[in-house]
């Protein structure tokens, strides 16, 4: 069975334990979640969380299932394969930078639209809002060609598409 990358969007009861009980459930299972992201909707009583889960079929089919099955959960959508608009929040510290390398980062930082958010002596801290699999193309140049950074990601959120513009 093949193994991908798979999205759900759940509409939760915005209370107390909600959360953990969600991710609870993926661990007694022993499903690894690699993104996960929660906040309220138009409506405060009602969270929206993005999950990113790697699963073969059958096991993501029996995550729906059970997810559906909890009291808390309003409703559950697998955005796997649906158009969809979807970022991820990223900064990037680089650390211990001269003169020369602080104008290499502002450069790599125009090529791929981060925004450059402080700023020190021998030190920037870039922040984008893109896709994953552009955040991390820059994440390995950064690693590539600086010795001193810190990775902070928010996580993916995604809305579905009004249009058939994808991801």
């Amino acid at each position: 069975m093949s193994m991908k990358n798979r999205w759900i969007a759940l509409y939760v009861e915005n209370e107390v334990g909600v959360l953990a009980k969600v991710s609870g459930l993926f661990a007694g299972k022993s499903y690894n979640l690699h993104s996960l992201t929660v906040g309220t909707t138009e409506d405060e009583t009602v969270s929206r969380m993005t999950i990113g889960v790697t699963s073969d079929d059958i096991t993501f089919e029996q995550i729906k299932k059970q997810l559906n099955r909890m009291v808390e959960v309003i409703k559950v959508m697998d955005l796997t394969d649906t158009s969809t608009h979807m970022k991820e929040i990223l900064y990037i510290k680089i650390l211990n930078i001269n003169a020369e390398e602080r104008t290499e980062v502002f450069q790599i930082a125009q090529v791929f639209s981060a925004d450059v958010v402080d700023i020190g002596t021998d030190s920037v801290l870039l922040e984008t809002k893109a896709k994953e699999s552009k955040n991390n193309e820059l994440i390995a140049l950064i690693k590539s060609r600086f010795k001193r950074i810190n990775v902070v990601r928010g996580g993916a959120v995604a809305i579905e598409a009004i249009s058939t513009k994808s991801r």
